[in-house]
């Protein structure tokens, strides 16, 4: 279902798949798309029946970056108050884990989009860029440091210097995408995770999230694990009985 111009929501098993539907454009984001963004995840945060969220693009193309017609309208070419990263923000934070579903081209402000993702699953033919230096636009402070993070700091220099377009070997030798599948097989593979995942504790993967992500201090941490002895001892017992467990926890 269409939920807002530009992008397709649908909900199947605890896993929404949230779909970059522009594709004439090769799902180029306007500034209307990258302003949508952030209120679309909201009520996807809320529900206890969304537990994974799949994040991909129409038409065989994850994103192939801002709609450069636009450009002048995005704040922050070289701004971290803008819309492309508020709209990174928001998906980088999004309480439930977040899986990127690459075909085709990752360029630009899809990058982006997709390095805000827990985890990157690209087809074989996928091709990914990160092209400000063909427009002379500073990537933002955030945006940098979440590839740095990724694949290093030489690594980001060169995809950032450059501007080249690498194909999936390469994406997935930096540590810019996590697996690289044939593209008849990426979606079976991303929506078994996805499952999988929906089917863990959803307090674990929350709590691991805020960890990982370095938003969690020692305080919150205790809190989390105070909070999981249920989840434990649900854990504990369908171990012992030889049975999935029946996890009760939601944010």
């Amino acid at each position: 279902m269409q939920i807002s111009d530009g992008f397709e929501l649908s909900v199947d098993r605890h896993v929404a798949t949230l779909r970059i539907n522009r594709p004439d454009k090769r799902n180029a984001m306007s500034a209307a798309m990258w302003r949508a963004l952030p209120g679309l995840l909201v009520p996807l945060a809320g529900d206890p029946g969304v537990r994974v969220l799949v994040l991909t693009g129409a038409g065989g193309t994850f994103c192939s970056g801002a709609d450069i017609s636009e450009i002048a309208g995005l704040s922050d070419a070289g701004d971290d108050t803008g819309l492309t990263v508020a709209a990174e923000r928001a998906l980088a934070t999004f309480p439930k884990p977040v899986i990127a579903m690459i075909e085709g081209f990752c360029v630009g402000g899809g990058c982006q989009l997709a390095l805000a993702c827990d985890l990157r699953l690209a087809a074989d033919d996928a091709r990914f860029g990160i092209t400000p230096a063909k427009l002379g636009i500073v990537y933002p402070l955030s945006s940098t440091r979440r590839l740095v993070d990724l694949v290093g700091p030489s690594a980001a220099k060169l995809l950032l210097y450059s501007a080249d377009l690498i194909d999936a070997g390469r994406a997935l030798r930096t540590g810019l995408v996590d697996e690289v599948h044939a593209s008849a097989e990426l979606s079976g593979r991303v929506y078994g995770l996805a499952r999988t995942l929906a089917g863990r504790s959803q307090l674990t993967l929350a709590a691991t999230k805020e960890i990982v992500d370095g938003r969690a201090d020692e305080a919150r941490v205790r809190r989390w694990q105070k909070e999981s002895r249920e989840e434990v001892a649900e854990g504990v017992a369908a171990f012992l009985e030889r049975r999935p467990p029946r996890f009760t926890w939601s944010p």
